[in-house]
């Protein structure tokens, strides 16, 4: 019996990774789970959307080593060890959320290691994106009305907070080709060929109907 699919794109912060993921949305006519991630959260756990937000692929500092390996596990069982707000929890819950989506639908994930959460699962497509920094940069002035000096300092910070948020709650490397099955450069394709490369990639991989 055929169970559900998962497409989870990590991505360089402008590389086009929520634009790619529309793209395959529609053609798959199935759903793409980025910031909806919160307010499920949210209400799963009947804290306010606020926390999960400030938490929001940021990992917290200075946590002791056993609480890390706890939240790591798939099969924790309360979402708090001390603290129910803390960002170890918070994942917890994302975590949950994001099990249980993959479980009873196809689906595609953008961040949030989702990638990881779903090691287990045999029909998942990995996927990174990276993009060459000019048009990075372009993207990312243009639709937050920024300089470009601006949106190179806002890039090289939120890359930073990713890479730390994946390496933290993951046991891969946020960007390098071993954590994923396929990594893109969208400069060289665009978005749209890029998503029709991942298209024929998951058809390849998990004989999809399309």
């Amino acid at each position: 019996m055929q169970t559900h699919y998962a497409i989870n794109i990590g991505r360089q912060y402008g590389s086009g990774g929520i634009a790619v993921g529309k793209i395959l949305s529609e053609r798959l006519a199935i759903k793409l789970y980025d910031k909806e991630l919160i307010n499920l959260a949210a209400e799963e756990s009947g804290f306010s959307p606020e926390h999960f937000e400030r938490a929001d692929e940021h990992e917290q500092k200075g946590m002791l080593a056993a609480v890390i390996g706890y939240f790591r596990s798939p099969l924790a069982g309360d979402y708090a060890l001390h603290n129910p707000l803390s960002n170890d929890s918070l994942f917890k819950i994302q975590s949950d959320v994001i099990r249980q989506l993959a479980e009873r639908e196809d689906c595609i994930f953008v961040g949030r290691c989702a990638d990881y959460i779903l090691r287990e699962r045999p029909r998942t497509v990995n996927i990174f994106l990276t993009a060459d920094m000019p048009d990075r940069i372009r993207r990312v002035a243009d639709r937050s009305s920024l300089s470009d000096e601006k949106a190179a300092e806002l890039i090289e910070r939120i890359d930073h907070e990713r890479a730390r948020y994946y390496n933290y709650y993951s046991s891969r490397k946020w960007g390098e080709a071993a954590s994923y099955d396929l990594c893109i450069n969208t400069s060289l394709l665009g978005l749209e060929q890029t998503a029709e490369l991942i298209l024929d990639f998951t058809n390849k991989k998990l004989k999809i109907n399309r």
